[in-house]
């Protein structure tokens, strides 16, 4: 039996993608999660026809540098599909990488996507239209903030209310959850995006510098924070861009202050987010919320001190999940092979 059991899992391709604005992570049925990488796609044009040069990795290394005939486009902006041509092949792309790059199907696989649980009934179907046209034998879909909670170990299967919070790339999905259902919820528009474009913004208008999206992702992961440390300067980092006086390549150093007061409108927007769904919430949810706190999901969670701002804002304990950047992907993942979870998935 186990045997047969073990022969079914390779022959099954099902999987889970977390088709996020800043990285794709998907999760086979059985092996866990398989591929994590930027979703980016660069597209090379020759005599008038386009074609695909570079997915993922390779791709987002070339952004911001490509030549006129090579365009390094992220298909996905908010959290949701914005190019359907060039998010399909990225789809189809990363289905054939898991598999070694071949179509290994013995049957067209099952797909599980999760959505933000703000985008509309025609967001919706771009994303399945794009799984369907990329191989996918049936779609199903989940909200972002559910699987969030799964793959964080929150009791969204019992009658207790819990919240919590998906800071992604494009948008911030904060949820009150009970009883496998979404009690309450909002999507904020802000993300890792906006904090690097607020980054950007701040350097060019107080040091006349313009750098690219990619230089200030590297000040958001090195010495980025929500609140403004200590001594109100902390950690400094050198960063190298454009003179925008000159015109010449310059370099200039700034400080841990400095990224916070750029970071205070998109850190602002977020703690504003989740005051409006506690606002919203029944009593009996927020007297459960009382005791069992917010957690944070998402790679905006690994930014310094977000826990302690929203903790100070709200008076309610804060945490981190244990693996922030891949809880959607597991918890998607989860309600792909586990039945106790099939009631919160959707049909595309």
């Amino acid at each position: 039996m186990a045997f047969f059991s073990r022969l079914f899992r390779l022959m099954s391709h099902d999987m889970a993608i977390d088709l996020g604005t800043a990285n794709t992570v998907v999760y086979l049925r059985g092996r866990g999660i398989v591929l994590n990488e930027p979703s980016v796609v660069a597209i090379e044009t020759i005599n008038g026809v386009k074609k695909v040069k570079a997915v993922g990795e390779d791709a987002k290394l070339m952004m911001g540098k490509t030549p006129d005939s090579i365009q390094a486009i992220r298909p996905l902006r908010d959290g949701v599909i914005a190019d359907i041509d060039v998010a399909e092949q990225m789809i189809g792309h990363f289905i054939r990488k898991v598999h070694g790059g071949k179509k290994p199907f013995l049957r067209w696989p099952q797909i599980v996507i999760c959505v933000p649980s703000g985008s509309t009934s025609v967001e919706r179907r771009a994303i399945r239209d794009a799984a369907s046209n990329a191989g996918a034998s049936q779609v199903w879909l989940i909200e972002e903030p559910m699987a969030a909670a799964i793959g964080a170990d929150m009791p969204v299967t019992e009658p207790i209310g819990s919240m919590v919070v998906d800071i992604g790339g494009g948008t911030t999905e904060v949820a009150v959850l009970s009883l496998r259902g979404l009690a309450y919820t909002t999507s904020v528009r802000v993300g890792g995006d906006k904090m690097d474009e607020a980054i950007v913004s701040y350097v060019r208008r107080n040091h006349n510098l313009l750098i690219g999206d990619s230089t200030a992702e590297r000040i958001k992961q090195e010495v980025g924070v929500a609140k403004p440390p200590a001594d109100g300067i902390g950690l400094t980092i050198h960063v190298k861009g454009r003179d925008l006086v000159n015109g010449v390549p310059k370099e200039i150093q700034i400080n841990q202050g400095q990224i916070a007061e750029a970071l205070s409108e998109p850190v602002g927007a977020i703690v504003e987010g989740v005051r409006i769904a506690l606002e919203n919430t029944a009593p009996e949810l927020a007297a459960d919320i009382v005791d069992q706190g917010i957690v944070l999901t998402g790679g905006g969670a690994l930014l310094k001190g977000i826990d302690e701002v929203l903790r100070d804002e709200t008076g309610l304990p804060v945490t981190i999940a244990d693996d922030p950047l891949i809880c959607v992907a597991l918890g998607t993942g989860r309600a792909l092979e586990d039945p106790m979870f099939r009631g919160v998935l959707h049909s595309a």
